[in-house]
């Protein structure tokens, strides 16, 4: 009750531009509240010839004041007609003030000539033997009109000039950053004192390991004790690493939801501005704050925004700027001074271009690696992302997941969420396994479109295309198993080919030479039904120059080269190559050799086939999608049937596999849509 009474409502800038707009209302009504009626100099002329007006008073040469005399008044109240708006103010006197007289004024513009007008009427009412009219000369100063007209600019200039930094400076209110005198502070979003991100770690499905550290992490600082007893620190900092879209950030969302310690979330492009000082003023700043709060968690997504390795490419890619951001990181999180229940959160999926002072030990002590999920995490995620949708009854989630290798936390989430788009589109009442596959080959493949142009020729190289993927795959042992075969154009591709890869941890060259066939098989079933070759083999070609490379250069699975390989995962010979002309030159040989040899191969095993092969690609042309089931009336079962033992308790490292078959035209075409096979051991 103590903090709920000492707690001070923020000043808001607004209530002064409220206390202006009164301030201008009661001026404008003081200065309304007893008008003058305003009449014509010739009427004035008129009742002063007849000596009707009294108090005569010539204001700043500019205007005439004036009353009736009673004469006046019952002669205007006797020609009412003839003096309409002098009646009115006289009926309205009559009732605020009975008896009294209201008072008159006149625009004029030339005094000197009113002053020479008023003496002919006076020498007139003279001889006449009337009272003279006495003109007093009267100077008005308005100090609260000066004063006004002095200031109002002033002000209006000073809001104009509040209101542009307001919008420079990015912010809308008082709290840090919210002005441009606030840029050095940090940005960071606390959650604290009941504010949650509404994620607990029940909302994380699979991440086993990494999602136990992160636990024990939040325990550190709910009961430090219960290490400290033992003599054990508690940890300055952890890594989360992994690729996109596995889950990094929402594991960062569950600890700010169950940790009860004030957490602060930012980006790394938060410290980031055009001016010079700024991203290590924002360090500075929060870590002020977290010593403020300790026991306390600080949480930067993508750190390698400001967590680069410094010094490298210095002509090409050198930023002080980030640099002093870095280095003042660095101070902070294990420097001189100490932060001590300040515990330091961060993510990224470039771990490799990160600083090496950055990632020791003292600072990130830990490096938690987040990894794509493995069969039976997906059915943990799938479990978490199908309870919100309608799901037809019985629907098999193990089919979905084994469906499904190499999709990472957020693909499953768009495949749920497109199925649904899928099934709502359709008119349908529930979710159907159907629309999950529709998802999938909309995810993998693209937008299906059938109205696409294409000549009875090119559907035919399309189909004997995709035929000779399937039948190599079908007939080669460790190639992938087939799902399906479509030459309905998908996005870029004319034609495509599904596989299911085996969810296996290393690849052997058997293996990587197999696939390299099949995926060679589409250009070879072309150059032996037609005798001539097209450009639709682009992805095919892609990605099997790449696995060549891979296998020579990287992996030592060549006999000529040996066991050495040439892979850099820090990216330090960018501009370098590690090896000599003449190794350069054999790698290219190894490369065209290895690939030749598997398309002679693919031709081989096509060539045997031929009869199978002009089957499979007329059934092609008729039904435009073929199964598995397909395959088996024609090639019967195959010999190599990968038993489910083989690959228990095996984490995934295989994309899902998909054979392109694209346009003949492709000079404006980005040739990496195949999914890559090979992995980083």
């Amino acid at each position: 009750m103590a903090n709920s009474n000492n707690k001070k409502s923020p000043f808001n800038f607004y209530w002064i531009y409220i206390a202006i707009i009164i301030a201008a209302i009661a001026i404008n009504y003081m200065y309304t509240a007893t008008p003058k009626a305003s009449v014509k100099l010739q009427t004035f002329y008129s009742l002063a010839d007849s000596n009707f007006v009294e108090n005569v008073e010539l204001v700043n040469r500019s205007r005439v004041d004036f009353k009736l005399t009673k004469e006046g008044v019952e002669f205007i109240q006797a020609n009412k007609d003839k003096f309409k708006v002098i009646n009115e103010s006289l009926e309205k006197e009559q009732r605020l003030n009975p008896g009294g007289s209201p008072e008159f004024q006149i625009v004029i513009p030339d005094a000197s000539n009113f002053v020479a007008n008023v003496e002919k009427i006076n020498e007139k009412n003279k001889a006449a033997g009337k009272t003279p009219i006495d003109v007093k000369p009267v100077e008005e100063v308005d100090y609260l009109r000066s004063i006004i007209n002095f200031l109002l600019p002033i002000i209006v200039l000073v809001l104009i000039w509040i209101f542009v930094m307001r919008r420079v400076s990015g912010g809308s209110g008082g709290g840090p950053g919210g002005q441009i005198f606030n840029i050095g502070k940090s940005r960071a979003q606390v959650y604290e004192k009941g504010r949650s991100t509404n994620v607990t770690f029940n909302d994380v499905a699979g991440l086993h390991g990494a999602k136990e550290e992160i636990q024990e992490i939040v325990d550190f600082l709910k009961n430090p004790s219960k290490y400290t007893e033992l003599g054990a620190k508690i940890p300055k900092g952890a890594l989360l690493v992994g690729p996109p879209g596995t889950g990094k950030t929402l594991l960062a969302k569950a600890v700010a939801g169950e940790a009860k310690v004030p957490f602060f979330s930012l980006s790394g492009s938060d410290f980031v501005e055009m001016f010079v000082g700024v991203g290590a003023s924002r360090v500075r700043d929060l870590f002020k704050q977290a010593k403020e709060k300790a026991p306390a968690i600080i949480f930067i997504d993508e750190i390698d925004a400001i967590g680069r390795a410094r010094g490298k490419h210095n002509g090409f890619n050198s930023n002080d700027e980030r640099e002093n951001t870095l280095n003042q990181l660095l101070t902070e999180m294990d420097g001189f001074g100490t932060n001590s229940g300040i515990i330091i959160l961060a993510a990224t999926n470039r771990a490799d271009v990160l600083d090496s002072a950055l990632m020791r030990a003292g600072r990130f002590d830990r490096q938690i690696y987040v990894d794509m999920p493995d069969l039976n995490e997906r059915k943990e995620i799938f479990l978490v992302h199908l309870k919100p949708l309608k799901l037809e009854e019985n629907l098999d989630i193990d089919f979905l997941s084994k469906q499904t290798p190499g999709f990472s936390g957020a693909d499953i989430a768009n495949l749920c969420n497109e199925a649904a788009l899928i099934a709502a589109r359709k008119q349908k009442t529930h979710v159907s396994k159907q629309d999950f596959l529709d998802a999938v080959d909309r995810i993998i493949g693209g937008l299906e479109k059938k109205d696409k142009i294409i000549t009875k020729d090119e559907k035919k190289a399309i189909a004997f295309h995709e035929a000779g993927h399937a039948t190599t795959s079908w007939l080669l042992q460790y190639a992938h198993p087939l799902v399906k075969v479509t030459i309905v154009p998908r996005g870029r591709s004319l034609g495509a080919a599904w596989y299911l890869p085996e969810e296996r941890q290393i690849t052997t060259t058997e293996q990587l030479l197999d696939d390299m066939c099949s995926a060679l098989g589409g250009r070879a079933a072309e150059q032996l039904i037609f005798g001539k070759i097209s450009t639709g083999a682009l992805s095919d070609l892609e990605k099997v120059t790449k696995q060549a490379y891979a296998m020579v250069s990287m992996y030592g699975l060549n006999n000529r080269i040996g066991n050495i390989s040439y892979y850099d995962s820090q990216g330090r010979d960018a501009f370098t190559k590690p090896y000599s002309e003449d190794t350069a030159r054999a790698i290219d040989e190894e490369v065209s050799k290895m690939i030749e040899e598997q398309y002679q191969r693919a031709l081989a095993i096509l060539s045997e086939n031929k009869d199978k092969l002009t089957l499979l690609a007329n059934k092609l042309l008729e039904k435009e999608v073929i199964f598995k089931e397909d395959l088996e009336e024609i090639f019967g079962k195959r010999q190599w049937e990968v038993s489910n033992d083989t690959i228990e308790n095996l984490t995934n490292t295989q994309p899902p596999n998909y054979e392109g078959n694209l346009p003949h035209n492709v000079e404006n075409q980005d040739p990496s849509d195949s999914f890559s096979n090979t992995e980083i051991l």
